[in-house]
């Protein structure tokens, strides 16, 4: 019975433990912060290595590249081959990967390992489908809420972490840190998760050719993945300019105050657990509209605040805990939906999904540098404002 994997075990009424779920909320933000530490450091980073400045955005691009091949060439194999293998060798990649930087002094080997961690960490992608296939259908978005809070935990925190070690310690330790803990989440997830070989028998070539024909076919990845890649757009852009602006003339926070600044909008990561409850009960629809309104709103609130006063930086904390919760209710709710289809495309929806959600926050990224600096902040949050209504006029025309 080994072989026939978890779905043919598990009794379907039988809950996932709650020790489980906090293990994999926990793996999955551990992982995708990888993704993220070397944001705020690209200026040191670039100097340390031999970097020229023109060239410093490479450290995230590559970044970047690395996770959108593993969303699409690595995710999809979970569909046809043992998830927790598949996991753990992913984890041993991307922790070789992050002790390399971690002793790097040249650009080229860094670049490398830079492409490396984005293509290992897509492991976070495997985990996610990997819970929804253990829980009972009744609590699926539950759980898949639970697991996704703590990877977008760990996007927003990687940020001021990374910042502040680095400020103490040094960039270098932050990526020794890393490497070493990621180790210590493959041993651990070796040992604690059960194992789950898939039911299909697709060979990687077919399984791959397939993803086109799923896209084609599927008007719910389709929706869902247009839908928050314009929210996320609008996350990146906001993320990529705010600490520009703080450091600028009106605030000049130093790095420790922008750092704060984004532990603060980790509250909004509470949204994504609740997002998974209103799906459980059929709220999809509702629950979408709300999540892109949220979204618009919080684009609009630091329009209207006076510059530079203390009353404008309680707008700017709003408004970001108002964008992470709109944006992480909105992904919850997306995988929610992909995750009530066939078990045997989960990975493939999800690798999809993911990597088209993720090329709209690399479009924002790169939006978000041009428009402030040629418009200014203005700018950016007119922008930051059309992405999610564009989603909710797509949004106005989906049926029941």
């Amino acid at each position: 019975m080994e072989e026939h994997g978890l779905e043919e075990k598990k009794p379907i009424e039988k809950s996932i433990p709650a020790w489980l779920i906090l293990l994999l909320a926990t793996a999955c933000g551990v992982i995708v912060a990888n993704l993220y530490y070397a944001q705020p450091l690209v200026g040191v980073i670039s100097s340390s290595i031999g970097l020229p400045a023109n060239s410093s955005g490479l450290i995230v691009t590559l970044t970047q590249m690395g996770y959108v091949a593993g969303l699409l060439f690595v995710v999809p194999i979970g569909d046809i081959v043992e998830n927790r293998r598949l996991v753990v060798v992913s984890l041993v990649l991307t922790g070789v990967a992050l002790a390399i930087t971690a002793v790097s002094n040249q650009a080229v080997p860094f670049l490398a390992a830079s492409f490396a961690i984005g293509l290992g960490s897509v492991a976070a992608q495997v985990l996610v489908p990997f819970a929804s296939y253990l829980a009972p259908d009744a609590i699926r978005g539950r759980v898949v809420g639970n697991v996704m809070s703590g990877l977008l935990l760990g996007i927003m925190l990687s940020r001021p972490l990374s910042s502040l070690v680095a400020e103490f310690l040094g960039w270098h330790t932050v990526f020794a840190l890393s490497a070493a803990t990621v180790i210590i989440l493959a041993i651990v997830l070796s040992k604690a998760l059960p194992a789950r070989k898939p039911m299909t028998d697709t060979r990687y070539i077919a399984l791959l050719g397939s993803m086109w024909h799923l896209l084609r076919t599927t008007p719910i990845l389709r929706r869902r993945a247009a839908y928050h890649a314009f929210a996320f757009a609008t996350f990146s852009l906001f993320w990529t300019t705010v600490p520009l602006m703080l450091s600028g003339p009106l605030f000049h926070f130093s790095q420790i105050h922008i750092a704060l600044f984004a532990l603060v909008g980790v509250v909004g990561a509470i949204a994504a657990p609740l997002a998974g409850r209103l799906a459980d009960r059929g709220w999809t629809k509702p629950a979408t509209g709300i999540a892109l309104a949220i979204v618009v709103i919080s684009m609009l609130l630091p329009l209207i605040i006076p510059k530079g006063s203390m009353t404008g930086i309680v707008i700017l904390v709003v408004s970001a805990i108002l964008l992470d919760a709109g944006v992480s209710g909105n992904l919850v709710l997306g995988q929610r939906a992909l995750f009530s289809l066939s078990p045997e495309i989960r990975g493939r929806l999800n690798g999809l999904f993911m990597a088209i959600f993720f090329i709209g926050g690399a479009v924002g990224s790169a939006i978000g540098g041009w428009a402030y600096a040629t418009g200014g902040w203005s700018a950016v949050l007119w922008i930051g404002t059309a992405f999610p209504v564009i989603a909710i006029l797509y949004f106005a025309t989906e049926r029941k």
